[in-house]
């Protein structure tokens, strides 16, 4: 704990670690406890889908609710107290391994609740240990997209290993163990500038629409957010609905689909590296146009052209250099855009709006698939994509600078945050008293 304490990046980016870890291994365990318990298929499969609901739901609302608690008290607090709910409320389901599905969907429900708030604080507290480290905002993101898209690409495997030899209610244990550690970690190794006390007497709603009026008058986060959007429901789509549906009718194997994510999650690691050391030398425009055009309508456009499940997953990995170059340049840009007392409030709202495309997402891959065809939805879903990433480009202020984000101070509403169009940056005026 010395060592991380004399390195707060290393300290975050290791609570983040052990933060996704447990997420992985409870994907994969809950699921599999459902199935065990039961030797009706489609019945555990319908528990598994409301209990993913259940559980997703409440981390999507609580991560903006959030806001302003990490604006007012500071990311570390809610970190901390986060991961230890998440962690106290699975112990109870490791008591109770063959507990009904009512008391799993509102355990999990809980740990949701307690760490989409989490989840959100170790969001914020990256910048803050870059900032202490001595090292630009684009380095951190760069690492924390490196962890998330390990993760993802190896998670789920080891997390399978795992239940194998120890089976799902001792996994519970571990997916506990791990958010432990995470707050151990936090709290030890984790330091935070004070957050500013000049709030204390706004309420909670006028904090809440400070963060959406903020979101709403800055015309770069706005463009990024309806991108989130449009982009979450499109992957949605493609992920759970178009390329299942490709695989099958194509006469090909299910494994296909799981190396062709695999692949993407894999490669993108790298890339997330090699930006998180370069990132700051690097054009951003240039840089996010060609990493997003090879990271998402590719995807969507090498199944449309009925290519064979080789060539799928070989543009697949390259999609995934992509991700891992354009991910970091994002998150620097959406904090720099930011002022810092609005942060929890204004990256959590545009985290919640990404979030509102992934449940509509199959339920649009499915209609589109049930009226058109697969070949003709795909070829849609890729214009689409292709037209969504490309928005940004033309309208974000890829270098914001200090001048043009001005701390925010309380003033009266409805003129608490005024855009002046005079420069080419966004400027944040408050009104003369």
């Amino acid at each position: 704990m010395v060592t991380l304490a004399r390195h707060p990046l290393v300290g975050v980016l290791t609570a983040q670690a052990c933060t996704l870890s447990a997420n992985r291994v409870l994907t994969v365990a809950v699921p599999w406890l459902l199935l065990t318990a039961t030797d009706d298929v489609r019945q555990a499969a319908v528990q598994a889908g409301v209990v993913v609901l259940c559980q997703t739901a409440p981390y999507a609302l609580m991560q903006w609710l959030s806001g302003p608690l990490l604006d007012r008290i500071g990311p570390r607090r809610i970190s901390v107290a986060g991961d230890l709910t998440a962690a106290a409320l699975l112990t109870v389901l490791a008591f109770l391994p063959a507990a009904p599905i009512w008391l799993i969907a509102i355990v999990l429900a809980g740990v949701g609740a307690a760490d989409g708030p989490a989840t959100a604080a170790k969001r914020l507290l990256i910048p803050a240990a870059a900032t202490a480290a001595g090292q630009p905002i684009t380095r951190g993101a760069g690492f924390a997209t490196a962890l998330e898209r390990a993760s993802t690409a190896f998670g789920p495997a080891l997390a399978g290993w795992l239940i194998a030899i120890v089976g799902g209610a001792p996994a519970l244990w571990v997916s506990a163990a791990f958010l432990g550690a995470a707050a151990a970690i936090a709290t030890l190794a984790v330091a935070t500038p004070a957050p500013a006390r000049h709030q204390v007497t706004d309420r909670y709603a006028t904090r809440l629409r400070d963060g959406a009026r903020y979101l709403g008058r800055n015309p770069s986060l706005r463009a990024l957010a309806a991108m989130f959007l449009v982009t979450n429901l499109l992957d949605q789509a493609l992920i759970s609905i178009l390329l299942p549906v490709w695989a099958r009718t194509g006469g090909h194997s299910p494994a296909v689909v799981g190396i062709a994510l695999s692949a993407a999650g894999a490669t993108a690691v790298g890339t997330a590296l090699l930006t998180a050391w370069l990132g700051t030398r690097l054009p951003r425009r240039t840089t996010y146009l060609i990493a997003v055009v090879i990271s998402g309508p590719t995807r969507i456009l090498v199944l449309a052209l009925g290519w064979p499940p080789e060539a799928v997953v070989a543009v697949w990995a390259v999609a995934g250099l992509g991700s891992g170059v354009f991910n970091p340049l994002l998150e620097a840009l959406q904090i720099e855009s930011t002022p810092s007392v609005l942060r929890g409030r204004v990256l959590t709202l545009i985290t919640a709006l990404a979030w509102a495309g992934i449940p509509v997402g199959g339920l649009f891959g499915a209609g589109l698939l049930a009226s058109a065809g697969l070949s003709t939805a795909l070829w849609i879903c890729g214009a689409a994509y292709l037209a969504a990433v490309l928005y940004p480009g033309w309208r974000v202020n890829w270098h914001p600078t200090q001048k043009s984000i001005v701390p925010a101070q309380r003033v009266p509403a409805p003129t608490r945050w005024r855009i002046s169009h005079r420069s080419r940056h966004t400027a944040l005026r408050v009104p003369a008293s």
